[in-house]
């Protein structure tokens, strides 16, 4: 009976002194400064000429001007208990503590609409314990300053309705109409898409935005919103959806901003929180004739409804990234391909290959044989590559030559002379951060990566050497003007200039008519549209078709294929090549071709030879090509062909691991 008295006590004592402690919280809340919540998710994000682009919550509205639905199917799905408590709902914490511990998994949350709000005042949703504890004081604050009907406001005004920010720009996304204009059923459809847009937008799941409808609809029934009836019209209203501002014709400029909001969450010197900053003004290197010129090339070249798109220019002395887009449509798809996606770069990791190769004693005459070729491993494992429709010179060819046909054999000799980690090791250095493999295969690129992080190292080849870091925005401001981050450029020297000018002049072989022989290079279909010089080379595997091309000026990394990763056709290549020409001959149509392109390091010699073999040329050669050549490197005429190889048995295959 004594310990039941002491714990009884104790109790009292704990409960008393968590009341003083909460009522002392409150009243110093009340009396804080009062908290700017109108600064909620405002960003204002500037193009390269310092041109407001696109303000992310510039359409605040009061909420008589916003729909009654809109509000009542919040309030029912979100916080039935809104108006009854003080920030927190401890009965349905409780509850949703007991169903989840039940269940061993989190299936309820929690949140009430303040602490949602809260959350709002945040760049970003990391689960840490001080954040929570923040979200907790913020809570406490809006609810001390703020009656339930500006809360909720300010909730409404700030939400995330898929990339779309606010109930009134939401509605002018989805409907073409004010927010104030919202039908019962436009309304839960819309008030549905915050819990989990990606899944619940009309646009991309309209199934899955229908079901979460339903369930937002019978919750206003259960708490006397609506009625029966008027439940079963709404959800059988046939709505139509646009996906996009009457303004704004754009269908891709949205991948763009998404991007610019994932480098904006991982700077480390911005403050956290909305409060300190009274939102952000976000300087970017977006170039909108460059977006636009990328738009237009879409369209006008790929063909195919069903085929997905990513691509990225960007500039290669600096890595600013001009231009992007992660898909075909934003409305239809706000997966970003650009910065997320992870595929197979097949052929395109060759030129880095070759550039190890040209470090390692190869030069621009080093020959292989193309043929076909089994290799053998120890315990008796073969690994057997194959070229396109199985086309083999059956001859010695050239460095640009295996370039130009996108020649495996050659690659895979290449690959295990050099030692399979040497080319792991060279992507490492240029930047690539993704876990590689040293495997045989690896040098037809099984391998998967981002596109964006393969832009950034063919820019360490068309910069002639520094590796340079992928960046979207300039300078980030407060919304007084304090500079809150600025990007510095960095970049460092990785590779030898004069052997990058030399893989560049080799790339250029992908187009050139000279190298017609046994087999066609692989861009010679755009070759007499090009009025500048190009490097480039194109990768294919059974899902995915790319092209990376270059020069001093801009690259241009560029994907193609499904998303389920069905078997892409070959036409799917072809269109984004011709994508790939119309846009960097549109953007640079009125630069110089002289200036575009590079100037011969003084250590390094152009030779004419047969662009097949990479012999000297001689009056019987039918088409003399320029290589070139680290001085003293050069071939002679007094050169025999075994001289100008590695010195590797070719008709022994067996490789050691």
């Amino acid at each position: 009976m004594r310990k039941l008295k002491f714990i009884f006590e104790k109790s009292i004592i704990l409960l008393a002194f968590i009341m003083v402690c909460y009522l002392g919280i409150t009243v110093f809340a009340r009396y804080k400064p009062k908290l700017e919540i109108e600064s909620a998710n405002k960003f204002y994000i500037y193009d390269n000429n310092g041109q407001l682009v696109e303000n992310l919550n510039d359409s605040w509205v009061n909420l008589n001007d916003i729909s009654s639905y809109v509000k009542d199917a919040t309030i029912s799905i979100e916080d039935k208990n809104f108006y009854k408590h003080s920030g927190f709902d401890y009965l349905r914490i409780i509850k949703s503590l007991y169903v989840n511990i039940k269940n061993k998994k989190t299936l309820q949350g929690a949140s009430t609409i303040s602490q949602q709000l809260s959350k709002n005042l945040f760049l970003s949703f990391e689960k840490t314990w001080q954040r929570k504890l923040k979200e907790a004081w913020l809570t406490i604050q809006l609810e001390n300053q703020y009656d339930k009907d500006e809360i909720l406001e300010a909730y409404l005004n700030t939400i995330n309705y898929g990339g779309i920010y606010g109930i009134e720009k939401a509605s002018e996304y989805y409907y073409h109409k004010k927010a104030s204009e919202l039908t019962l059923a436009e309304a839960t459809i819309l008030v549905g898409i915050p819990k989990s847009p990606s899944n619940y937008s009309p646009i991309t799941n309209l199934e899955n935005a229908k079901k979460r409808q339903l369930l937002i609809l019978d919750t206003m029934v259960k708490n006397g919103y609506i009625t029966e009836e008027e439940k079963n019209n709404a959800y059988n209203e046939e709505l139509t959806y646009y996906g996009n501002f009457k303004s704004d014709n754009s269908k891709t400029i949205m991948y763009y901003k998404d991007a610019v909001m994932e480098e904006l969450y991982n700077i480390k010197d911005i403050p956290s929180s909305f409060i300190e900053t009274g939102g952000l003004k976000v300087y970017t290197y977006l170039d909108l004739n460059a977006q636009n010129i990328l738009e237009e090339s879409m369209n006008k070249n790929i063909t195919n409804d069903n085929i997905q798109l990513a691509t990225i220019m960007m500039d290669p002395n600096n890595g600013h990234v001009i231009a992007l887009t992660g898909g075909r449509d934003y409305s239809t798809s706000k997966y970003n391909r650009a910065t997320s996606a992870k595929r197979q770069m097949g052929s395109t990791l060759k030129p880095f290959l070759y550039y190890a190769g040209l470090e390692n004693g190869f030069t621009s005459s080093t020959t292989f044989t193309s043929e076909k070729t089994t290799f053998v491993f120890s315990e008796n494992k073969t690994y057997s590559p194959a070229n396109y429709n199985n086309n083999y010179g059956n001859k010695a060819i050239s460095m640009p030559a295996a370039l130009a046909y996108s020649d495996n054999i050659y690659a895979v000799k290449t690959h295990l002379f050099l030692g399979e980690e040497t080319l792991v090791n060279l992507l490492k250095r240029i930047g690539i951060t993704t876990d590689i493999q040293a495997i045989p295969s690896l040098a037809l690129g099984s391998e998967e990566m981002k596109l964006m992080d393969m832009t950034a190292a063919y820019s360490t080849l068309a910069n002639l050497g520094y590796r340079v870091k992928p960046h979207l925005i300039s300078k980030v401001e407060d919304m007084n003007g304090n500079v809150l981050y600025e990007n510095d450029d960095e970049k460092e020297a990785v590779l030898n200039s004069s052997l990058a000018f030399i893989m560049n002049e080799n790339l250029t072989s992908t187009y050139n008519y000279n190298f017609i022989d046994y087999n066609y290079p692989t861009c010679h279909d755009i070759t007499s549209t090009l009025t500048h010089k190009y490097s480039i080379k194109t990768g294919t595997t059974d899902t995915d078709h790319l092209v990376f091309g270059y020069n001093s000026k801009i690259v241009v990394g560029m994907w193609s294929g499904y998303d389920d990763n069905n078997d892409s056709e070959l036409s799917n290549g072809r269109e984004l090549r011709y994508m790939w020409r119309d846009i960097v001959e549109e953007y640079l149509k009125d630069e110089d071709p002289n200036t575009t392109w590079y100037k011969i390091p003084d250590n390094v010699v152009g030779v004419l030879v047969d662009p097949i073999t990479g012999i000297p040329a001689t009056k019987e050669t039918k088409k003399p090509t320029m290589f070139y050549y680290i001085k003293g490197t050069e071939p002679t005429f007094n050169d025999k062909l075994d001289d100008l190889v590695p010195t590797i048995k070719e008709n022994d295959t067996t490789v050691k691991n």
